[in-house]
């Protein structure tokens, strides 16, 4: 019995327990409700001494102290080496963990990896320049780089050893105690472990992030299971990129009318139709948008979803031809974007969400991983922002000193596509309205008393994001106004806001069934197209197809076909069936959301 005592009584287990304790103590975000993975003290316990006794068993066959032929010789060595290899290995890993977060305010991710992956032998230099400092000694790197000293100095000491002698019934008794503990640690964190190899199982990044949209979720608490998973993420990517870089140059345009010659197309987030006040919301939160309304220049639509509840999902069914029931998957087809450029359209990009940076969570990784593809951005767009702004307006700006350059460099296109890509309405709330421009507090919803007053909190912070978001698309219309120009908007989906029928919840519901209450809170969308006046006067026939097609059921997966039909390219890509504003247009095509509930068959 006492052989089963022997790992938790050598260093590795000592210094490999104290080194995981430590990574998840001092990695903790610097939230009020962040903490500690709860099980990590007992999974740990059991990842350690499974561990410690595999390389117990690794030196028993191939480690001899009293070595003397050249056979144990040289395995006394390879042990020896494997064993050095497994320590530095292992420590220079926490303490890059380590020093992610304190740099970066996140450990190892999908992002970090693609970072250094894309850095080259200059940039690494300059990089240990800037962020390798002295007072990186003085963090929580100095105090995980205590472990590996204390380690080396531990074998000054001379290490305890288990001998027969008259105790030997309490080596049994500790022996039988440790796997005891072993086993329980096992079978309490044994469900971690079983979604860990799920998500590392599956085949698309796009459900790997759906699988941890879910609740609850795997914790990848130590960084080993971090780096896999981050390694597992980018060779998810690397294929669905490859998919990608094929149909590049295969998007054929045959011909383009220019027949709108700017095309602006506004992409919010997480906005929910029921607090719209353009759909009848009692809180006047889009005052611009209404008054647009009322002057006959926006048309709002009435029976659009969204494909999906999540952004990633979504931008990709956006971004390219592909719409929900065509054969093959989204990245099989051509970008849209690209079409676009073909048919001599300048096309910009500015988004608020999808910049690649070290500190960046699975969906955005997800989302924006071929937009910000270096050779994929290229091909889509001919110009884009370079970062992200604490509010939406700084967008404006950036887009204000990319149209002075291309003014003033003389590279007007005959036809210019326009895509803002806002934060919106996005979680959380309170941070997406700049303090001077809320309007709303808990006391303005007298008639929500069945919702505590910290959740109509909440509530007030997204009617006033509702409203910094509406001041931020007005801000764009107007820049526009004076322009044969067409704006479109259309968020990426819906939210749960306290509906009927939840009324304790805010976000989105990712692991529930999807019924006809959730599906109107999260895929139910608001939707309009604007014309100026001088749209209006140079295309009569478009401003009548929209006011036809405004009650029609669609489903924004086809959104690149509205677009190519606006804008007159004749392409193979392009699928009258699936243009709002073609006669041709197809309202009976089922509109699946994640691609197996029908829609229009909830009741």
């Amino acid at each position: 019995m006492a052989i089963f005592l022997r790992p938790i009584m050598t260093r590795m287990f000592l210094f490999m327990y104290l080194l995981g304790i430590m990574s998840s103590i001092l990695t903790i975000p610097p939230y009020k409700t962040a903490h500690m993975y709860e099980w990590a003290p007992y999974e740990l316990f059991a990842d350690v001494y499974i561990i410690s006794a595999i390389w117990l068993l690794i030196k028993g066959l191939l480690y001899r102290k009293e070595a003397k032929d050249w056979k144990r010789k040289t395995c006394n060595w390879i042990y020896r080496i494997l064993l050095t290899v497994f320590y530095i290995a292992t420590y220079i890993l926490y303490i890059a963990d380590t020093f992610c977060f304190v740099k970066f305010g996140s450990t190892l991710n999908p992002s970090m990896l693609l970072l250094i992956g894309e850095t080259t032998g200059n940039e690494a230099g300059e990089f240990l320049q800037s962020y390798v400092t002295p007072d990186i000694i003085l963090s929580e790197v100095g105090l995980i780089a205590l472990v590996p000293l204390l380690h080396a100095a531990s074998f000054m000491v001379k290490g305890f050893k288990i001998q027969d002698s008259s105790f030997k019934w309490a080596y049994n008794l500790a022996a039988g105690l440790v796997i005891v503990a072993v086993g329980v640690c096992v079978y309490l964190t044994f469900p971690n472990k079983k979604m860990y190899a799920h998500t590392m199982s599956l085949d698309t990044i796009g459900q790997v992030e759906h699988s941890l949209a879910y609740r609850p979720h795997t914790e990848m608490y130590q960084p080993p299971m971090r780096l896999a998973f981050s390694i597992r993420c980018n060779q998810l990517v690397a294929q669905q990129l490859d998919r990608l870089m094929n149909t590049i140059g295969k998007a054929e345009v045959d011909s383009c009318s220019v027949k709108s010659p700017e095309i602006v197309l506004i992409i919010g987030e997480s906005h929910n139709k029921r607090h719209s006040q353009l759909y009848g919301y009692e809180k006047a939160n889009m005052p611009n948008q209404t008054r647009l309304e009322k002057e006959g220049r926006l048309t709002k639509f009435d029976d659009v979803v969204a494909p999906w509840n999540l952004t990633s999902f979504v931008f990709k069914l956006f971004m390219t031809t592909y719409c929900v029931g065509d054969k093959g998957e989204w990245c099989d087809y051509p970008l849209f974007c690209e079409i676009f450029r073909k048919a001599g359209y300048h096309v910009s990009f500015l988004t608020n969400q999808f910049q690649t940076k070290a500190k960046q969570e699975v969906y955005d990784f997800s989302g924006g991983f071929f937009i910000n593809n270096e050779e994929l951005s290229k091909v889509q767009f001919d110009t884009r922002n370079g970062r992200l702004h604490v509010f939406d307006e700084g967008l404006l700006k950036e887009y204000d000193a990319i149209a002075d350059t291309t003014r003033s460099n003389g590279l007007e296109a005959k036809g210019q596509l326009h895509i803002f890509h806002l934060m919106g309405m996005h979680v959380t709330y309170r941070i997406r309205c700049p303090n001077r421009m809320k309007k709303w507090g808990v006391g303005e919803y007298p008639n929500d008393t069945d919702i505590p007053p910290k959740r109509r909190k909440v509530l007030a912070d997204y009617d006033n994001s509702v409203w910094y978001n509406d001041s931020v698309v007005n801000q764009i219309v107007e820049r526009f106004k004076n322009d044969d120009a067409i704006v479109i908007y259309v968020p990426d989906h819906g939210e749960e806001v306290f509906g009927p029928g939840a009324r304790h919840f805010f976000g989105r519901m990712h692991d529930a069934v999807i019924n006809k209450r959730l599906a109107d809170e999260e895929f139910r969308i608001p939707m309009w197209i604007y014309t100026t006046p001088l749209y209006a006067k140079n295309h009569p026939d478009v401003v009548e197809a929209i006011k036809k097609a405004a009650p029609k059921k669609y489903m924004t997966d086809a959104l690149s076909h509205l677009l190519m039909g606006l804008a007159g390219i004749h392409t193979p890509y392009y699928n009258p069936r699936y243009d709002l504003l073609s006669p041709e247009y197809d309202e009976k095509r089922p509109r699946l959301l994640k691609n197996k509930t029908d829609y229009d068959t909830l009741k």
